[in-house]
């Protein structure tokens, strides 16, 4: 089968994991009350103040008589709620990503090499400071895109691509180092990375689209804004599992793709120790294990055992 294809099905099946169901509700629970406690407090400013914008433009003010000749004045009245929400979703989403990748992903990678990869081993190729600054370097680079195109996402084509493919490109990302990070060594994940790159930004695009279902929600009436206190928690608790699915996904993925690595081969000569005590470069051969020369293509004398006989 299609290493994608058998990562998906088998992420989906850890999803029914009961370790992996309760992790899940750590976040959620952290996202919701983030969520409704900002919106206790701020919410009605935040929709007032923007109200206030939106009457000052002459073409608003148009446009919502035009609607209320038409009998749809209940739409103007959504109209700054529907903004506000708008612009939260996406800083919505990644604080759930993040959240996922911190509390979820440890866990569940660690859950994915213990049933399928025990044998592999952990080369520690990365730190807990290294991948948080990757996560919020990563993060920061999304939210500059994001920011940027967002008045793209009113034209309605680009709507259904740009945020899915920022989201994608997030998740891949911040996932991929997290399934990495305990098991590959550092030049094993760049290999990886640069063998598999395409894999791992197509389920990232996926995921990413995945994560977008709950906003389909907003765009559906201006009934579901009126109900947003109930449906934003539903919409994080999707986020949440949608973020979890894709950590598992990129766990099987990522680690079979290092399991193959070692087993192939593949990264031999890119793990150089020391040089030998001719001046040698001495080369790890990744299937052996053991310290060949370059010259002679063969293992030194192990310690304990004299020194080869003179020819």
């Amino acid at each position: 089968m299609n290493p994608v294809l058998d990562s998906f099905w088998r992420a989906a099946m850890y999803c029914l994991h009961p370790r992996v169901i309760a992790l899940s509700f750590l976040p959620l629970v952290i996202m919701v009350v983030m969520s409704l406690g900002l919106g206790y407090f701020f919410w009605a400013d935040a929709v007032e103040q923007i109200r206030l914008q939106l009457d000052s433009f002459q073409l608003i003010n148009l446009i919502g008589d035009w609607l209320q000749g038409l009998g749809l004045g209940s739409l103007r009245v959504v109209l700054a709620p529907a903004l506000l929400l708008f612009v939260a979703i996406p800083f919505i989403v990644i604080a759930s990503l993040l959240l996922v990748a911190l509390m979820m992903t440890p866990a569940m990678v660690a859950l994915v090499a213990e049933r399928r990869f025990a044998q592999l081993e952990r080369k520690k190729g990365g730190s807990l400071v290294a991948g948080l600054l990757w996560s919020l370097g990563s993060t920061a680079a999304a939210s500059v895109a994001m920011l940027v195109s967002l008045p793209l996402w009113l034209i309605p084509p680009l709507v259904l691509v740009l945020p899915p493919l920022i989201w994608g490109w997030l998740t891949y990302r911040v996932m991929a180092y997290d399934a990495l990070v305990d098991h590959a060594s550092a030049d094993e994940r760049r290999e990886i990375f640069r063998l598999h790159r395409v894999q791992l930004l197509g389920i990232g695009i996926l995921s990413g689209y995945l994560g977008a279902v709950p906003s389909l929600l907003w765009a559906s009436g201006a009934m579901f804004i009126a109900m947003a206190p109930i449906l934003v928690p539903v919409a994080i608790w999707i986020y949440t599992l949608v973020f979890a699915f894709s950590s598992l996904w990129f766990a099987h993925y990522a680690l079979s793709a290092l399991q193959q690595l070692r087993r192939s081969g593949a990264g031999q000569g890119a793990f150089e120790s020391p040089t030998g005590a001719r001046g040698e470069a001495l080369v790890l051969d990744a299937v052996s294990g053991q310290v060949i020369t370059p010259a002679a293509g063969k293992a030194p004398p192990t310690a304990g055992k004299g020194p080869d006989p003179a020819p």
